[in-house]
This record gives C-alpha cells, structure tokens and sequence, in this order.
C-alpha cells in the first residue's frame, strides 16, 4: 500500500467516522516504511486528532466567524500532493458538504490520482433507525464520484434490514452502485457488556489497539477482545481490493 488517499464520507453525525479512521489507521499504519499522515477537518468535534498515538493533524477549514472558508482545504490538498505516503482523512458531518463540494469543484479526486495517488472513499451505512438517511448518503456519495468505494457497514445502531426485511447489500439501492464498491468491512455488533464495554473504554481514552495491549488499565480478558475485535476488522480489511 504506497501512496493511496483515503476519504472519510458520510453527511449524518455520530455513525462512527472517526472510530472508522482510526481502524483504516491502525491497519495501514505497518503498510508503508513512510509514517501514516492522518488529518481532521471536523471543526465541532476534532475526535479523531485527540489520537495522540496517531499524530493526527486539525485541518483549520472554518474562519473565526463559524464559516468554512472552502479555501482553506487548499491547506490539505497541497499536503497531500506534496509528500508520499498514506493517508487518511477524517471529515465530520458539518463539513461533509462543503468539502465534498471543494473536490468536486476543483476536481480533487482526478488531481490526486494524476499525482501518482490511489483515491478511496469509505462510506459507512447504519443499521436500525440510521439506515435511510446513511443509505441516502451512500447514493449520493456514489453518484458524484467516480473513485472507488469502501461499505462499512455500522451493526452498532442494529442490523442493517429494511422494514421487510431485506438487507441493504440485497437491496436495488445497493444494487445500482455495487459495481463501484471495491470492499465492504462489517462493524459487527457484539455483547454490549463486555465488548462493547471495551471497546467504548478504549475510545474514550483515545487509544489504539497497540497502546492498550501494552496498557495496565486493561486487563487480560478487556485486552483480549479488543485483540478479537480488531484481528476480525483488519481480516475484512485484508480481503478489501485496493
């Protein structure tokens, strides 16, 4: 994996953008002798730069009246065509649209892949009652772009079924665009008292899965989950067709 460009896109709040981040991180983190370059342009909840392990860098994209200066996401873009590596960038709901639009306008994917970059945008749908409007995201991200798509697939809010039942990778939404989907990763809902627990305990400490292995405020059976919990992601990640 050398010099790929990984979006963050998803215009509903709080459906786990920044805990996508940081697995998508942690996973390349090994994958190029170059170090991961990882940013945030959430100006209301900067989570994912709070990972201090992954050396995140705030994007500043909104000025000191609370307008995003669309300008200012020159400031990434020109860091990410000035060095190799890897990237990820996370991006919160109050600048999904202005940020989508900033690369649509100025043709940032095309740039990017002229540059020697691969362009991936990671979508992820909700399940339960978050299912409509991610689903709704997921078509519209698919619709104005051209590069290739990564589903994650968010069980946490339940499953990802429609009233009558069917799945939403069964579905003619789905259906339309799949073609353009290079891997789906399923963030499987577990037993919310002991893997749940723990995985919440380690987000709120802004942790990573290496720092908690080597952490004494984890104990054998808390470290051995998450282990579980992230073997399980990065084997789907493995499987994804970069």
């Amino acid at each position: 994996m050398h010099n790929t460009v990984h979006f963050i896109l998803q215009g509903k709040g709080g459906i786990g953008k920044t805990l996508v981040s940081t697995i998508l991180g942690q996973w390349l983190a090994p994958r190029d002798e170059r170090p991961l370059r990882c940013y945030d342009t959430d100006q209301e909840n900067a989570t994912f730069s709070r990972y201090k392990a992954m050396d995140v860098k705030h994007v500043q994209v909104m000025t000191d009246e609370r307008n995003i200066d669309p300008k200012r996401f020159d400031a990434l873009m020109i860091d990410l065509l000035e060095e190799d590596g890897n990237c990820v960038i996370d991006n919160g709901a109050n600048t999904f649209s202005p940020l989508m639009g900033y690369l649509i306008e100025n043709d940032c994917f095309s740039l990017l892949e002229e540059s020697g970059r691969k362009v991936y945008i990671h979508v992820i749908v909700g399940g339960g009652d978050t299912l409509h409007d991610t689903a709704m995201g997921f078509v519209s991200t698919a619709k104005a772009t051209k590069v290739p798509l990564v589903l994650w697939e968010n069980e946490h809010f339940g499953l990802l079924k429609s009233a009558s039942g069917k799945l939403f990778t069964e579905s003619q939404t789905y259906a339309d665009h799949a073609a353009r989907v290079c891997g789906r990763v399923v963030l499987t809902q577990r037993n919310a008292d002991t893997f749940g627990a723990d995985i919440k305990k380690m987000n709120t400490a802004r942790m990573t899965a290496n720092e908690v292995r080597e952490s004494d405020k984890f104990n054998v059976m808390e470290k051995q989950r998450i282990k579980v919990v992230f073997r399980d992601l990065f084997e789907q990640l493995d499987k994804v067709t970069w």
